[in-house]
């Protein structure tokens, strides 16, 4: 039983751990995409006003500036789908916990009371 419940305790901690890793990641990439799209705007404004040289003309964005920006487009819209998924996910799970307490009543109740009991006689223990 104590071999179980260790199991049991690993397997929560890592979908912890897990679930805060994937948070991090999201704000991280979030803050990521929104440090380059200010940098591109700054760096924008620094060029608007100035002029080319060679051609006489002002300076546009140039082909890298334009993929850099697509491609941090893209990786906004890929982050909003992935956080909408983990959410959609999330509620599928709370709402097949709850259907799964509202069917099972007392293996609920008795799940809930063993883990209180066993939770105690370790608390107790220390």
């Amino acid at each position: 039983m104590e071999h179980n419940h260790q199991n049991g305790k690993d397997i929560a901690q890592s979908k912890a751990a897990s679930s805060n890793a994937r948070e991090r990641l999201m704000s991280e990439l979030k803050t990521a995409i929104d440090a380059a799209e200010g940098w591109l705007q700054q760096d924008d404004g620094e060029h608007d006003g100035e002029h080319n040289s060679k051609t006489g003309g002002s300076t546009t964005p140039s082909a890298a500036q334009a993929q850099f920006q697509e491609t941090l487009s893209t990786a906004r819209k890929d982050l909003q789908q992935l956080q909408q998924s983990l959410q959609a996910r999330g509620r599928s799970a709370a709402q097949s916990a709850g259907a799964y307490v509202q069917e099972n009543p007392w293996k609920s109740v008795a799940l809930g009371a063993t883990l209180g009991i066993i939770a105690g006689l370790l608390i107790a223990r220390k």
